[in-house]
């Protein structure tokens, strides 16, 4: 292996710099490379490479703009080695090398995935010049465009997924006011398994739920749905309290199957005309209560998470007192375990709490909107749970007022 920097005198400072292997197993054949590419007026660092297996091993491969590739080597031949080389790095620009009697080599290679082909002893500076900067070029369009394609795809999914995790409030009557918000984890990424629902039963009590199943991606997202359907249809069947979770642990055991996935949630049950509320905690954080101005943490009883140990199936309730007028904020904890601005605390619940209280208040969806912003900004970039928020309004003193529609992620 032998590595070469060229920066040509008259090479502009702006001009790419292109990184590429010449996996070559004729050292003449390697000099004459070297020899035309310097006279391309290229930008270039190149390593050479005398076989496959010493390309594989070559980290160079891995961050190279364009592979040079013998079709002839000690270890591989043919389109074989250019199957190779595309497992090996597959978002770099391959040029082959054939010789004057391989007719067909060049057009073979091209559908095995080459972006082009050269004839050895038919190849001076500008050939070379022009072939370099479009296969590179052509490997950066098709990566870019296979990246907008997969995003696409993502935002896709993200949507079916928001629809199924955060779903439209089933109200009629009741006058609080619901707003909902989602932040994913990471950017692009898959909504992971928080959710969240609002029913207005029969009984003209509201009930809310907002949970946590553990771990990312497609597996919690899946499973979250799942106890978010769950959840709704028994509140909807009249299942309440220790009942109803006891069912949804049940279906989050079938529906796990061998993954060791396990949830948490809150269950809330709000009467108005009682002003009351009706707590159960299944190894999740209590609420958040505000009114006139300020806010704390609802003292509950704690049970454990669904799924840990389904013998213990112990979730006390709490009935919380509630003010004539104010609101209830349930959250998961990815808006609590960010960074509070330094690298060496949490925000926790008692820095979420100084937030709430000392953010504008405008009206509830913004609110949750500066909320979800500040917490970010805190954590610079290093937010990597996601965070899903319900906000409970009421007034008894005022008017019924329209409820704000659901939110969604925010912009």
């Amino acid at each position: 292996m032998t590595i070469f920097v060229a920066d040509p005198a008259g090479a502009a400072p702006e001009q790419q710099t292109y990184r590429v292997v010449l996996i070559e197993d004729d050292l003449a054949d390697a000099v004459l490379v070297e020899e035309l590419l310097l006279d391309t007026g290229l930008r270039f660092e190149l390593t050479t490479c005398a076989s496959l297996a010493d390309a594989r091993t070559e980290p160079a491969l891995r961050t190279a703009d364009c592979i040079l590739l013998d079709l002839h080597l000690p270890d591989v031949s043919g389109t074989k080695a250019v199957a190779a080389v595309r497992a090996a790095a597959p978002h770099t620009a391959v040029i082959v090398l054939t010789g004057l009697s391989e007719a067909r080599a060049g057009s073979d290679a091209m559908a095995a995935g080459a972006q082009d082909y050269l004839v050895k002893g038919k190849v001076d500076a500008d050939l070379l010049h022009r072939a370099v900067r479009y296969a590179v070029y052509r490997s950066q369009t098709e990566r870019a465009n296979a990246q907008t394609q997969a995003a696409t795809l993502r935002a896709e999914e993200n949507s079916r997924l928001e629809r199924g995790l955060l779903p439209q409030p089933l109200l009629s009557t009741s006058t609080v006011t619901v707003t909902t918000r989602y932040l994913p984890g990471t950017e692009l990424a898959l909504l992971g398994g928080d959710f969240l629902d609002v029913v207005e039963g029969d009984d003209g009590l509201l009930h809310a739920v907002v949970g946590d199943v553990s771990g990312h991606g497609p597996d919690a997202a899946a499973l979250g749905v799942c106890l978010r359907i769950a959840w709704r249809s028994l509140i909807l069947g009249g299942h309440r309290g220790r009942e109803l979770l006891q069912l949804m642990e049940r279906i989050l055991m079938a529906e796990r199957g061998d993954r060791p996935l396990f949830a948490t949630c809150a269950l809330l049950t709000l009467d108005h005309g009682a002003a009351t509320a009706e707590l159960h905690l299944a190894g999740h954080h209590g609420p958040l209560l505000t009114t006139a101005g300020e806010t704390r943490e609802v003292t509950a009883r704690h049970g454990i998470a669904l799924g840990i140990d389904p013998r213990v199936s112990n979730w006390p309730a709490t009935v919380v007192p509630l003010p004539a007028a104010g609101a209830l904020t349930l959250y998961t904890d990815g808006l609590t375990e960010g960074h509070n601005g330094s690298s060496r605390g949490r925000l926790g619940v008692d820095g979420l709490v100084g937030l709430i209280d000392r953010l504008p208040q405008p009206d509830p969806a913004a609110h949750l909107d500066f909320l979800i912003k500040e917490t970010s900004a805190l954590n610079a970039g290093r937010h990597s749970d996601d965070v899903a928020v319900l906000r409970l309004d009421w007034n008894k003193s005022a008017l019924p007022a329209t409820r704000s529609p659901s939110g969604g992620i925010p912009g």
